[in-house]
């Protein structure tokens, strides 16, 4: 197991390198003034050029890329070029809110998504039709109207929780349980209607195999054969289709943070992206690849201790 994370760990640090030098070219493409905007649409151009090569814009793609990643392998991703913040800093203040998203649906996803699932796949007629229902309304709204209705109606309507604004766990627990909850429920409709989707066909199809014909015959409790067989064959299917589910929070995440006006990665994307902050842009770009990672390293892990048989492949 050991050996199978280190190699999974070595095959991702080509992908941080070649997503970076990807997104760097991309970004260098756009026709976009960044001096200009610092300085003014009215700011001579002598001072524009000065500005320009300050910055090293007036460098070749190549330099330029080369010489963010010399400082970025030392841990230094610079400063942002509007702000004048350190990248790293004006990061990590804002992690802490996408992560609280991030991991809340995960959790949300994955208790809902299997207990609806396993009890879909086991009881098979109106229990299943009605799952099968959930899952195809759930892909079929779009994520900001699930939103919307949960804010006119948990928040405005009924003042359950708070319509936008963000409080640390640091500061109040229950302040924070307050502001991430409707973030975190109108991310994980979507997720777990997939899931459970999922959940359901694996726990049908392992209900048809031998061996769990072969335990009912020794008269083992059904709820032991779903719990410690079942459910253990049938959920690596499942968990790989939750942690697709967990990276595309990451993109979901833009447009609920902006509704909810939470701090998180995913405002900050936008509102830098917008004024082609490279150093910020990057920063984001290799914490959201280094995520990506560690989730699928992570899927992959438990996915070996559920099924030995994934384990030696």
């Amino acid at each position: 197991m050991l050996s199978f994370i280190a190699r999974r760990i070595a095959a991702g640090v080509p992908l941080l390198f070649v997503i970076s030098f990807v997104t760097y070219t991309l970004l260098s493409i756009p026709d976009i003034d960044v001096a200009r905007q610092l300085l003014g649409q009215g700011a001579p151009n002598d001072l524009v050029e000065a500005k320009n090569k300050a910055l090293g814009l007036d460098r070749p793609v190549l330099v330029q890329y080369v010489d963010w990643l010399a400082h970025a392998l030392r841990g230094d991703f610079g400063t942002s070029w509007f702000t004048s913040e350190n990248v790293l800093v004006a990061i990590q203040n804002r992690v802490p809110v996408t992560l609280s998203l991030m991991v809340g649906v995960t959790l949300v996803t994955a208790v809902a998504a299997f207990l609806l699932g396993a009890w879909a796949g086991v009881r098979r007629g109106a229990v299943d039709r009605f799952v099968q229902m959930f899952a195809v309304a759930g892909y079929a709204l779009p994520p900001f109207l699930v939103t919307l209705v949960l804010v006119l109606v948990l928040a405005v309507q009924l003042g359950l929780f708070p319509a936008i604004g963000y409080i640390g766990i640091t500061e109040s627990f229950g302040g924070w349980l307050s502001t991430v909850t409707l973030p975190v429920l109108s991310l994980s409709v979507n997720a777990v209607a997939g899931v459970a989707q999922q959940v359901r066909g694996s726990v049908i199809d392992v209900m048809r195999q031998d061996y769990v014909r072969t335990l009912r015959a020794r008269g083992l409790p059904p709820w032991r054969i779903v719990l410690r067989h079942v459910l253990r064959n049938a959920s690596a299917p499942a968990l790989s289709v939750l942690g697709m589910q967990f990276v595309g929070i990451l993109g979901s995440a833009v447009l609920v943070e902006q509704i909810f006006g939470l701090p998180g990665l995913g405002s900050m994307t936008v509102a830098y992206t917008t004024r082609g902050d490279i150093p910020v842009i990057m920063g984001l770009v290799m914490v959201t690849v280094v995520l990506v990672v560690v989730v699928n390293l992570v899927v992959d892990v438990l996915i070996g201790w559920l099924n030995p048989k994934a384990r030696v492949a």
